[in-house]
Parts: C-alpha cells; structure tokens; sequence
C-alpha cells in the first residue's frame, strides 16, 4: 500500500474479497491465484472458503472497477483449473451469467479472453448444456454488444469442443432472431456462428432454421460456406478433463491415440444428420379426416390429391412416432392401383415416412415390403426409382436378417422385373447394412446367387456375381472360396471383379480365433499330450526340469490305488453335464491338479491290472482339499514316479503328461454332447424359422384375402349406391309418367264433359225448332227404319272407340277441336226416336227441296266412308261441319224471322 493508506492485509481473505475499497479487493483476487497455483491437489484448504460460498464468484468476475474484475476472473480461471470439477459444478450458476453481461463486452482485452477461458473450463471440467443454458438468455439482452458477445463465444466453443461434445440444437433454434436482429454487429457473429456449424454439420443444419432466412440471408451464408466446403474436416480442438484422462490410462500414445483423435475429429460429422438435430413433428394430428375416404375413391385424381396432401405432411426431417398402422395399410394398397402417378406417390410417401420415424417404422415393413416388392415388375424407369427408394428407407428401418427371408422369396419369383428389381435391392442392402450376416444366412444368400448364374438374362447372371462379390467382401476371400467350389474359371474371375469393386460398410468380425487364444498360454502341457500319446520314452527328455520340484513328499503307491477307484464309483458320468462341461473348459487353468488324478493309472497299467482313470479325474478336483493327505499333491506325483524301475526325474513327467490324454478324452465327451445338443438346437431352430416361414405366407395371404374382400365390399357398395341413384331416377321418372297420366285422364274427363255439352246443345236446338220445315215423322219413317237406326248407333259406337283407343295409344294429339269431334259424335247419337230437324242437313250439302230420302242415303254413305276411311271421315267430317254450322245459321236466322 501508498504511504497514508490503511494496511488491510492483516484482514482474513474472505473480507477482503468484499471490501469496498477496490485495491483491496484486486490485491485479495490475485493473492488468491497465487494461493490456488501452489496447493497440491483439489482438496487443498484455500479452496474451501469457495466451495462453501459460491456466491463470491459472482461479485468478484461482475467487479464493478475494471482492473479488479480482470483479477477477478483471472482468478476464477485458477480455482477452476485447479480445483478441478467440485468447484465447476459449484459455482457455474453463479458466474455464467455475469461473465457473459460484464466480461464478455469489456474493453480489455485480458479481461475478454479471461472470461472466454472460464467458460471452456466450465465445459472442460464438466459438461456443456448448463453453461449453453446460461448463455442463451443473453440473446434477448436490450444491448447489442452483449448479444453479438455471447454469439461470439458460443462460436469459440463449438470451434474448440465440436457439435458432438455441445450439442447444436439450443443454439440452431435461436438463429434466426439473432439473424433478424437490427444491428449489423449481431447479424455478423450470427453469420460466423452459421459457419462454425457448417464445418461440423454441414447441410444437416438447414431444415434447423434455413426457411426462416431472408433470400438475401441465404445467398450471402451459401456463399460463406462454398469458402468452408474446400477445408479440411474439423477435429475436436480441446479434450475434456474425461477424455484427457482416458487418453492417459491407454497404453501406448502411439497409433491408438491418434486412432482416438480421429474418432473423436474426422468421425464427428459423419455422425451427425438432420433427423438427429430435429424435433419430433406430431404429423398423425394434421392427417385430414376424409383421407382413407378419398384414398378409395373411383377417381385416380382424388387418390393422386389425397397422397399429395400426405406427403406434404410427411416431409419433415424427424416424425413422432404414432398409431400410422391405418396409413402404411392404405399405401401399401395403393401398390396394386392401376394409375402409376398414384403408385409413384405412394411409394414416395412410404419412403419420407420410414426416413421421419427410422427405427420406430420397423413394426411396419411386414405390411408395406411384400407389395412394393410385388410391384416392382413396373418397368417405367421412374416408377422404379421410386420404388427402389422406399424400399432403401425401409431397410435402414431394419436390418438384413429382417428382410432376408422376403427379399430371397422374391429373388426366385417368376417376373424377371421383379426378379431383377429384387436382386438390385439385395445388393444395396449388402452394402449399406452395418451387421454382417451370420453364417447360415450367407450360404442362402450364395445359395440364391448362384441360381442368378445360371440365368438366361445378362443383367441377372451380373446381378447374382455381383451379390457373391459383396459377400466375399464382407465375410472375407478365405471364408468365401468353399461357397465358390464347383464354379467356372470365367465366373469366379467376374466374382473378383466385383469383389475389388464393393463398398461394404459391416465387416465380418469371427469370434472362434479369441477361443484358441485364451486356451494357449496352458500350450506346454498340450504339447506334452502329443508327445504322450507317441509313448513314455519321447517325454523322457524333460525330466530334468521337472524333477527337482516334485521329489520331496514320501512315497505311498498301495493306498492312493483304492482311494482312486472308490471315489471313482459315484462320481462317474452321471454327474451334472453343466458341472462337467465347465470344469472340461476350465480344465487347461487346472493342469496341477490333474497330473495326481492321472499318475496313479500310470503305475497300474505298468503293473497290468485293469484301471478306471478317467472317471477318477473329476471328483479329485472338485475336493482338492483330501489331495495332501492321500498323496495327491506334487510329491504324490513324483512318489509315485519312484515305484517305477526308471530312474525317478524321469517318471515325474511323464506321470505329469499324461493326465491332459484323460482330461482331453473327457473334453472330447463333453464336446460330442454339446455338439449333439448344438445339432438339436439347430433343427429346432430350422423347424421354428420354417414355422415362421409358413405362418408369414399365410399371414400374406390372410391380408391378400382381406384386402380382396375390402376390394369387393367397396365394389359392392359402389353397385349399391348406383342401384339406389337408378331406383331414385326410375322413381322420378315413374312420378313424372303417373302426372303425364293424370293431367291426360284429365284432359280425356273435360274432353268427354264437352262432348256431352254438344250433344246436349244439338238435341235442344232439334227440339225447339217449330217453324222449321221438316218432314212429318211419317214422311221420315226410313228415319225409324231398324236397320238404318241400329247402323247409325253402331257407326257412332265404333267412331267413339277407336277414337278413344287411338287416344289410349297416344295417336291422337290432345287438344282436338271441338269443331272437329263435336259433329261425328254429337250427331252419331241417335238416343231419341224423334227425327231432329236437322238430321236431314248433318251428312250431305243438299236443298231443301231435296227428298227425305236423299238425305237419308247421304247420312249412310258418310257413316260408311268414316267407318271406311279415318283419315277421309275426318276431312268429310270437317267439311259436313261446316256445312252444319252453316245450315244451322240460316235456320236461326229463319225462325227468329218467322217468330211473332
């Protein structure tokens, strides 16, 4: 301190990391760092102040006086670096938000890149989403500069730690806001920021927010990322606490690391798309209501609209899983339409559905495989396309032992597009499958290929030799020379070719080399085996070795023999075949224990009577606690050696070399049991897989039938709506016929009323005529003559039936004159006995001094020429009337002239 100046150093740390005087306060920061630098491990006194009271951080990286605050933070960076993950966890709530709001935008530029390093240390000791949390709300900060900061470091993380160490969702979504932000310095951290996540995403960062970028926005980024395209893929710059210390318990820092630095760099981007960086999208809600309805209609332009719409829904980068057994059930029915538009869209759909859901579309290939398999017999090529493509979508849903036994069952159908369509698929899912086939599913699969071979077309023998040179590049040339015996020079030469061609991403990993590997280090007592079963002199020469060790314990030949054969007699084979099988695998770890076991059937068989050896092998070592005190242990073995007439290092090895000849007869047991027990498994396997095999077929046809019989019910509903608008029609044409009926009926009705209304007027006019001159009716007698009368009544009766016959059969228009029917019929009437004075001016133009019977004779030939002629009586007929009309004038015009 100045001279004048208060000493404050005699005040503990803690207070002074709070005084107000701010001298004070940097002098206690960078006493602190120093304090922190020198202690020996993490769990040093001076940091427990810090730990107890996180809150200290706070003030101390948000000091209000500068230079204080570059101390402070500074500071922050010693205890974090030193303190290690229980003073990050501590104290990252404390201080994230303030070194973003007061360190980040500070003029200095220590003070900057001492708040950059506190934030990588937050992320290096622990983990990254709170600090990306903390930061996130700085974006909606009122000034710029803390807005353009925070983008600022969020880019320098992402550079430093990659996408795959922070994850890039939080950040993608706020984007476009720092994108539409009105200052240009927001904007332009908001632009490196974009293409910091280019060089790890690359164009799986786009369905993220590139629809909410003005177009201006999009070129001036593409033009930014055409810069990036042509570097190098990034790598992880700055390993966590975690990663540094794995790469410290590895052995060698040689080859294996950088193996790991390349996982953890050039790998990254690889693995991260678009479906993993977006949201779940609920598209099962928005489906209309009216598309299963529309899907079965009549008109292929509504099915084409409604499949539109659907795949307008589907072509989002991730989907939410849901019930979309409905939907796959009505695509995989519109395999079979007739209209390819419709077919091609379908297609379409089912294949942005299986890319929305990947795994969760697994349940659903049993529905929708089998029928676009069936239909790629299509021989347009973008139908093909299409189709291919769904099917791809739908095979990364699954995995190749799923699919196998479909796409075999296709392979031997017999459309040759299908057959061709179906090969094609085989070979891309060779390809692209990460999971090797196991054994038995390669021997079909070079089963099916070799069939191709023998085929007619070019592109199907191609096709089967490219199928056999993916699998050998799978599963490797030596393991695929005994699938290739049998074949011709010519063929196997283009199975090489298309071996060197393939591109495969699962290689065959076998798992029997690890077995003899873990068995070897016990090789030596193997070894001797070999040398056992040639005889006892060839494992005489290392004798010496094994002498020394094995001469100590007395010698005790007579008891050891009958201890072995009673405890032989319960223990033999009918012991537990688990037990038996694991001390068999076990046995190579156990060599010293079973050298006692053998030796004693060495020495008996020198004697010849007959031993039991095998079976006493196993009860000895399950109780190895007896082997001391009956002479079982390495001094047994080497007593037992001495009974022999040999020299005693001699007899020790070879009493030591022959157990393993036992214990290997007692593997061989064993295996031959597995084997047996394998072989069971395997047919029962087989017969379930052929069970499987049959129930699936009937499951297909059951759905075929199923969807036969929604096929004729939809038909059958559609004849019935057709009768119903038949019957609909059939009745409004029935109504319209019964009022055509009804107003003819009627206008029959008026017709006869007007009739009746004439000859009512022509016998009242006959009546009231007294000063006509007419005949008398004696002079008229021919008048009253039976046959004459009786033949006017019957002309009438004819006359008035066929005219109403005529009108029955629609003949004769409806609207008559009355001048034209009244005259026939109303003077045809011949009811009164009486001759009207008329009558005699009704048939014939005549005078009245004509003779009555003139006129009579006029009236019967006009009654013949109607009844001869109807078209003639009716021109007559006119005419009479006429005349009628005409004598009927002059006679009114008579009698009122002669009236008084």
């Amino acid at each position: 301190m100045a001279d004048g100046e208060p000493d404050y150093s005699s005040l503990p740390l803690t207070e002074r990391w709070v005084h107000k005087v701010w001298k004070v306060r940097k002098q206690a920061y960078e006493e602190a760092a120093k304090q922190f630098e020198l202690t020996p491990d993490e769990h040093d006194p001076a940091f427990r102040p810090f730990n107890q009271d996180p809150s200290l951080w706070k003030g101390a990286v948000a000091d209000s006086n500068v230079a204080a605050q570059s101390d402070g933070i500074a500071a922050y960076c010693a205890f974090l670096k030193f303190n290690g993950k229980e003073g990050c966890v501590r104290s990252r709530g404390q201080v994230v938000s303030s070194i973003v709001e007061k360190g980040l935008i500070s003029t200095r530029p220590a003070t900057k890149a001492s708040s950059i390093e506190a934030l990588l240390l937050l992320i290096e000791l622990d983990v990254s989403g709170p600090v990306v949390e903390d930061i996130l709300p700085a974006m909606s900060a009122k000034q710029p500069k803390v807005i353009a900061a925070a983008l600022a470091a969020l880019t320098t993380i992402y550079h430093n730690y990659g996408c795959k160490i922070v994850d890039p969702k939080p950040v993608l979504k706020i984007l476009p806001k720092a994108f539409g932000h009105a200052d240009k310095n927001v904007r332009a951290e908001a632009t490196n920021l974009a293409v910091e996540f280019y060089r790890w995403l690359k164009d799986a960062m786009k369905p993220m927010f590139w629809g909410d970028l003005k177009p201006t926005q999009q070129s001036d980024l593409e033009a930014q990322f055409e810069k990036v395209k042509a570097e190098p893929p990034p790598k992880q710059e700055r390993l966590l606490r975690s990663q540094q210390a794995a790469m410290a318990r590895a052995p060698p820092p040689g080859a294996e690391g950088e193996d790991v630095d390349d996982d953890d760099g050039v790998d990254e981007p690889a693995e991260v798309d678009a479906f993993d960086l977006a949201e779940p999208q609920d598209v099962l809600s928005k489906v209309p209501a009216n598309f299963h309805d529309n899907l079965a209609s009549s008109k292929w332009k509504d099915r084409k609209e409604a499949l539109e719409a659907l795949y307008a829904l589907l072509n989002v980068p991730r989907i939410k899983d849901g019930d979309f057994n409905e939907i796959n059930r009505g695509l995989a029915k519109c395999m079979k339409d007739a209209n390819v538009a419709v077919v091609t869209q379908a297609a379409q759909c089912i294949e942005v559905l299986a890319k929305g859901l990947r795994k969760s579309y697994a349940k659903h290939r049993a529905t929708v495989m089998a029928p676009i398999m069936e239909r790629l017999k299509e021989k347009k090529q973008s139908v093909a396309d299409a189709l291919g493509a769904a099917l791809d979508q739908v095979f990364l849903a699954t995995t190749l032992s799923e699919c196998l036994e479909e796409i075999l069952s296709f392979l031997g159908h017999k459309n040759p597009q299908v057959k061709e369509g179906t090969m094609k698929f085989l070979i891309r899912c060779l390809r692209t499958t990460r999971e090797a086939p196991s054994k038995q599913e390669v021997s079909t699969i070079v089963e099916a290929a070799k069939k191709l071979l023998a085929e007619s077309s070019e592109g199907l023998r191609s096709g089967g030799a490219e199928v056999l040179g993916t699998v050998m590049k799978i599963i490797g040339e030596r393991a695929m020379n005994p699938h290739l015996e049998g074949l011709d020079d010519i063929r196997k030469n283009k199975i090489k070719e298309y071996f060197e061609k393939a591109e495969v991403k699962a290689k065959d990993k076998p798992k029997p080399p690890p077995a003899p590997a873990a068995r070897g280090p016990p090789g030596g007592p193997k070894k001797v085996v070999g040398g056992a079963k040639k005889g006892p002199g060839a494992t005489k020469k290392a004798a010496p070795a094994a002498a020394a060790p094995q001469a100590q314990p007395p010698p005790e030949p007579t008891p050891l023999g009958p201890q072995l054969t009673s405890r032989a007699a319960p223990g033999s084979k009918l012991g537990m075949p688990k037990s038996s099988g694991l001390s068999g695998l076990k046995a190579p770890q156990r060599r010293i224990g079973a050298p006692g076991v053998a030796s004693p059937r060495r020495a008996p068989a020198a004697a010849a009577p007959p031993p039991p050896p095998i079976e006493d092998e196993e009860p000895l070592e399950a109780s190895p606690p007896p082997k001391p005190r009956i002479g079982l242990g390495r001094g047994g073995l080497a007593a037992r050696s001495l009974a022999k007439p040999a020299a005693t290092p001699a007899a020790a090895p070879s009493a030591l070399e022959l157990p393993p000849t036992g214990l290997a007869a007692m593997e061989r047991a064993e295996l031959e049991e597995l084997r047996a027990a394998n072989e069971r498994l395997m047919k029962q396997v087989d017969e379930m897989r052929h069970e499987r095999g049959k129930f699936m077929s009937e499951i297909q046809e059951l759905k075929n039938q199923n969807a036969g019989l929604i096929e004729d019910h939809t038909r059958d509903v559609l004849s019935i709506k057709a009768k119903e608008t038949q019957l609909v029609r059939a009745r409004s044409d029935a109504e319209a016929a019964e009022q055509v009926n009804e107003r003819l009926r009627r206008e029959l009705e008026r017709l006869k009323r007007a009739l009746s209304r004439a000859e009512g007027l022509g016998v009242s006019g006959g009546i009231g005529s007294p000063g006509m001159t007419s005949p008398t009716p004696d002079d008229m007698g021919i008048y009253r003559d039976g046959s004459n009368y009786a033949g006017s009544r019957a002309n009438r009766m004819s006359f008035a039936s066929s005219l109403s016959e005529e009108k029955e059969n629609g003949d004769v228009p409806h609207n008559y004159p009355r001048s034209k029917l009244s005259p026939d019929l109303r003077y045809g009437s011949g009811s009164s006995g009486r001759a009207s004075p008329a009558r005699g001016f009704r048939n014939a133009p005549i005078d009245e001094a004509v003779g009555h019977h003139n006129i009579g004779s006029s009236t019967t030939l006009v009654a013949g020429g109607v009844s001869g002629n109807g078209v003639e009586s009716w021109k007559r007929a006119a005419e009479v009337t006429t005349q009628l009309k005409a004598r009927i004038e002059q006679m009114k015009a008579k009698q009122g002239f002669n009236r008084p």
